[in-house]
């Protein structure tokens, strides 16, 4: 009965440290950007016809467009051309959180260019973004909430008078 116990929990650390080295080969490759939403939100080739879908984690930028109902909002035509500055012609790492995925399917990502750029921190520092810290993905919340506090103070961004 002990070996039985023994052999099925080594089967069990053997598969999740499996997993771990896919997550970390994951998050550590660089991809292209295929096509641009809006500030916090494009596609990235994957190699696929479609690519991948990105929701940036812990920030909202206003909406630069009017759709699903909602209006285009003050200062979202400047955050989503900050974002399509930024990652023009640029290669993205993804880091993810505890929940990969939204209610509609996008992944959920920090983004890290190859030059060490926080885009989700750069976002809220300009004022482009603002913080939506939703649980259980709240890894740099408090991070996130000092920096817009910083920008509402010094009117940066969208938090202009």
């Amino acid at each position: 009965m002990k070996i039985i116990y023994l052999t099925l929990l080594l089967f069990i650390f053997s598969c999740s440290d499996r997993h771990r080295k896919n997550e970390m080969t994951i998050s550590q490759k660089y991809f292209t950007i295929k096509k641009f939403v809006d500030g916090d939100t494009f596609w990235i080739n994957d190699g696929t016809a479609k690519g991948i879908k990105i929701r940036l984690i812990g920030v909202d930028t206003p909406e630069s467009q009017a759709r699903f109902g909602n209006p285009e909002e003050y200062y979202g035509d400047e955050a989503s051309y900050f974002t399509k500055k930024i990652l023009l012609n640029k290669r993205v790492r993804l880091e993810y959180d505890k929940d990969r995925t939204d209610s509609f399917g996008r992944t959920l990502a920090y983004i890290y260019l190859e030059d060490g750029t926080f885009l989700n921190e750069k976002l809220v520092k300009e004022g482009c973004a603002q913080v939506m810290t939703g649980k259980p993905n709240v890894k740099y919340s408090r991070k996130f909430l000092k920096l817009e506090e910083i920008a509402r103070t010094s009117n940066i961004g969208m938090w202009q008078n």
